[in-house]
């Protein structure tokens, strides 16, 4: 299938087809797109010799992955190398991880230290003994895992726009956390976050918070970031003079990490979501919430976050049965107010051009 499956211009694109949010062999095929960088956790639920389980990491990817924190901190397996046994099943603070099955124990940096009854094994110890390393990167106090190689790291480039954030300052608040499922195909979660085409329509608090006039969307290599302006004497962000939105009254960032990382930043603090695909009809949505000023929590866009989430999954699953529909096959984008969208479908459309032509090739297809 051409890479143009979604069009470049999107005055002529149409959207991707309705199969692709339903089909159980595209659904298996895309979850390759998740190898690359997820967002694991923040720096404020580390402390030091801390050992935590990213159960998340894990329901995306099926690598069991944990956050260490010894003299560095390092993403690595929790799956011990003598038998495949989990090392750790809950948070905790250990100075070394030992297997509960036969006593293998590793230092914190992941090497084999200790196993018992292996005196006889003949090229024993090996690099093979020691704990898988994942790649890690952290951005302003968040941590992102990736279970393939990956250079390019896509907020990097955002750094003008959140340096006046004191990210790594602000700390995790349990009491936002929501664990959310949602009969719906994971991708349409996530065009529906990527447009605010549809505030005026599905949510009526929200937009008496957000001046829609003002609805913002900028596309990047492996993101999407949405800027939402307040209404008039709305809550704002305090913004420095060199800014680049400095002047405008900003209420919220919204952005999107492909492919399923989503940071609203709002002047109380952030709210991310996790998307985890289940099944071309399921999706479960983590939420984590990082507080910096509570008190900035109680009015604005930030504010009704669950009735917004509500108001959402009710459409999505809504859009998700018409997926299946006879007549129903591929629309089109506003030009306008669909930039996020567009710029997520031509992400799908170039992978899948990829998958299939690797597929074709392993066929021995010209």
């Amino acid at each position: 299938m051409s890479e143009e499956l979604v069009a470049a211009d999107i005055r002529v694109a149409q959207t991707l087809p309705s199969r692709f949010y339903h089909d159980e062999s595209l659904f298996k095929s895309l979850l390759s797109t998740f190898n690359g960088w997820q967002y694991a956790i923040h720096k404020s639920d580390l402390s030091q010799n801390s050992i935590t389980p990213i159960e998340h990491i894990e329901a995306i990817t099926g690598e069991p992955t944990i956050i260490v924190k010894g003299a560095d901190v390092k993403a690595m397996s929790n799956i011990c190398t003598h038998r495949g046994m989990r090392l750790v099943g809950k948070s905790c603070t250990k100075s070394v991880l030992q297997c509960e099955y036969h006593g293998r124990t590793f230092d914190l940096d992941g090497a084999m230290k200790h196993m018992p009854e292996f005196e006889q094994a003949i090229g024993f110890p090996s690099d093979s003994d020691n704990l898988h390393q994942f790649a890690l990167s952290t951005w302003k106090g968040l941590l992102f895992v990736s279970q393939g190689i990956e250079e390019a790291q896509p907020w990097q480039g955002l750094n003008n726009r959140f340096d006046f954030l004191d990210i790594e300052s602000f700390t995790h608040d349990p009491s936002r956390d929501r664990d959310h499922t949602i009969a719906a195909n994971w991708m349409l979660y996530v065009d529906n976050y990527l447009e605010g085409f549809h505030i005026p329509f599905v949510h009526p608090e929200l937009n008496q918070t957000l001046d829609y006039s003002g609805y913002t969307t900028e596309v990047f290599d492996g993101g999407v970031l949405q800027i939402g302006k307040a209404a008039h004497g709305d809550v704002k962000f305090e913004l420095p003079d060199n800014h680049p939105d400095y002047g405008q009254d900003i209420a919220a960032y919204y952005l999107w990490l492909f492919p399923n990382m989503m940071f609203n930043f709002y002047p109380w603090g952030l709210s991310v979501n996790i998307v985890i695909p289940v099944s071309p009809s399921q999706t479960r949505v983590l939420y984590r919430g990082y507080v910096k000023d509570e008190n900035l929590a109680k009015e604005g866009a930030g504010s009704i976050l669950d009735t917004v989430e509500i108001q959402d999954q009710e459409i999505i699953e809504q859009v998700n049965k018409s997926m299946l529909s006879k007549v129903y096959d591929r629309g089109r984008y506003s030009p306008t107010r669909e930039q996020g969208v567009h710029h997520f479908h031509r992400i799908i459309s170039t992978w899948y051009a990829e998958l299939t032509k690797e597929k074709d090739l392993n066929e021995g297809v010209e």
